[in-house]
Parts: C-alpha cells; sequence; structure tokens
C-alpha cells in the first residue's frame, strides 16, 4: 500500500489495525507489518504519484472473531464505518482505501 504519509499510515494498521511491525526501511521508505503470516507492506509514494481512487470499492479485509469488539475498537479510535453487513464492518485507512473487519469463514 502506497501512501504520501507512511507514518500515518503505519499507526492506522499497527495501533488500529492491531497488525505487528516486523521491519522498517527509513531510506527507502518502507514498513512491513505482520496480517498473522501475511505481510502487509506500506511504501512512501513518488511526489507525483496519485493516490488510491476516491470513494473505491476495493479493500482489504482482515478475518476477526468479534464484530462488536471491532466496532467499539473503531469507533473509539475516531474511525467511521461507511457500510456493514451481518458479518463484516467497512470502513477506509488514512489514504481512503476501504478496509473491512470480518467474521465470515
Amino acid at each position: 500500500m502506497r501512501t504520501a504519509d507512511l507514518d500515518r499510515l503505519e499507526r492506522f494498521y499497527v495501533d488500529v489495525i492491531g497488525l505487528a511491525p516486523l521491519r522498517r526501511d527509513d531510506a527507502r521508505g518502507s514498513v512491513w507489518v505482520d496480517a498473522a503470516g501475511t505481510i502487509v507492506m506500506l511504501e512512501r509514494t513518488e511526489p507525483d504519484e496519485p493516490g488510491p481512487p476516491q470513494g473505491t470499492k476495493d479493500l482489504v479485509a482482515f478475518a476477526v472473531d468479534d464484530k462488536e469488539l471491532w466496532r467499539a475498537r473503531l469507533e473509539g479510535a475516531g474511525v467511521a464505518i461507511e457500510a456493514e453487513t451481518h458479518n463484516t464492518l467497512y470502513f477506509r485507512d488514512p489514504d481512503g482505501r476501504r478496509v473491512a473487519v470480518s467474521t465470515y469463514r
């Protein structure tokens, strides 16, 4: 995931989503975080690189055990829930990417 504000995006995925930091390379402008064994790479964009399209429905989803616990966690962090289904909460990261937490297996 590319971003103009690497520190802000890292804080979101580490502090709000709870992913574990694995590696930081300030010279390259990248941070790798662990999503239950999957590496999510956060990288600084080039100055003229566009951000994610506004309103996109593309998303990254994380499996969770308790949707209501996540609702409280997101609300506590000031993250607006934009939609939901029986199993899933949808929201945006600081760059506007759609993110979901879902109990659907």
